[in-house]
């Protein structure tokens, strides 16, 4: 029975021309919005709240297959890098359904 993948991606962005947490957050409605209607992902801002040119995105996805999800993280990752904004450090990890059960 196939268990399925989930892969996490996150990242740190920085926003030079963002002069207030307005902007920012419009900024990242639309971003968020993106990442979830082009590659199905769960995405959420996870650090940096309160400042107005740093944020971090996280965002999960599922598929079937290792090799599916990596694409997905793979475009995901292509598109936070072909935004306006500047992509920072970017961790990702791709788990098993299986380990999660037996971990």
């Amino acid at each position: 029975m196939g268990m399925g993948y989930v892969g996490i991606l996150s990242a740190e962005l920085h926003f030079p021309e963002s002069h207030s947490l307005k902007g920012k957050r419009k900024e990242l409605l639309s971003v968020k919005a993106q990442l979830q209607r082009r590659f199905g992902s769960s995405v959420a801002e996870v650090d940096h709240h309160e400042l107005w040119q740093r944020a971090r995105l996280t965002l999960a996805c599922v598929a079937r297959g290792h090799r599916d999800v990596v694409e997905l993280l793979d475009g995901a990752e292509r598109y936070l890098a072909g935004q306006a904004f500047e992509l920072g450090g970017v961790e990702r990890e791709v788990v098993s359904l299986g380990d999660l059960r037996d971990g």
